[in-house]
């Protein structure tokens, strides 16, 4: 069966072009020309990702991606002609996965879809050697991909579960964010320190108390950071 790719953007000459490079690389693509239709094609058809430009008609690319992100944990590649940190990390922050800055290569394109197509695939099928991991508080599920906080579900995306379970498999550990990047991101390290913070920043918003005085997932300064599960009913500083 065919992977489905929802590509959602206004630029009709380079949706064709980029429908053209998809398909002739085996997916099922839909394409949509605005953010209205965009987020209900998303909410109608099971996607393996969706390619999302943020300057939309009718709805904003960011209206989009948080639309989509309180329902599914899909994949999204947002598409840029802006080429400031700012925007970029606000994406991530809302739920993006990835993005590509206008103009790009064709063979960039097709690696980054690659490899979000490959992980969620591969991530979200059963894991018949799962295992159950006790974090403190934190019970994770990795043949469901569930996890549960002092007994109540959490909702996080892919990428945060993945980032999750290799912390829990090394507790009291400290990691480089180059190792943390290997480890999750199964890439070469792209030295994309943003991804990897704003990744973390997001599931210490999940799995904290204070957040913002994380007591889990805990930073080293000037090397990376390591993950110390906290036992239940343990008072936080």
């Amino acid at each position: 069966m065919k992977q489905k790719i929802l590509l959602i953007d206004d630029d009709m000459d380079l949706c064709r072009l980029l429908r053209s490079n998809l398909e002739q690389e085996g997916y099922d693509v839909r394409v949509c020309h605005d953010g209205v239709t965009g987020l209900s094609q998303a909410a109608d058809c099971d996607y393996q990702l969706v390619i999302l430009d943020i300057m939309l008609p009718r709805k904003s690319g960011y209206e989009v991606l948080r639309g989509i992100r309180e329902k599914s944990f899909v994949p999204i590649l947002m598409l840029t002609a802006r080429d400031s940190e700012g925007d970029r990390v606000s994406g991530l922050r809302m739920g993006a996965d990835d993005y590509l800055t206008k103009p790009f290569s064709n063979s960039e394109f097709l690696a980054r879809v690659s490899s979000l197509v490959r992980r969620y695939t591969v991530f979200n099928a059963p894991d018949p050697s799962g295992e159950i991991l006790a974090a403190g508080r934190l019970s994770i599920d990795t043949a469901r991909r569930t996890v549960h906080r002092d007994g109540l579900a959490l909702e996080l995306t892919a990428k945060e579960f993945d980032l999750l379970v290799f912390f829990a498999h090394h507790p009291g550990q400290v990691f480089t964010k180059k190792q943390i990047y290997h480890a999750v991101w199964k890439d070469e390290y792209a030295f994309d320190d943003n991804n990897i913070m704003v990744h973390i920043r997001r599931l210490r918003k999940k799995i904290e108390d204070h957040p913002e005085n994380p007591q889990s997932i805990l930073t080293v300064w000037g090397v990376g950071y390591k993950f110390e599960p906290q036992a239940a009913g343990r008072e936080e500083e």
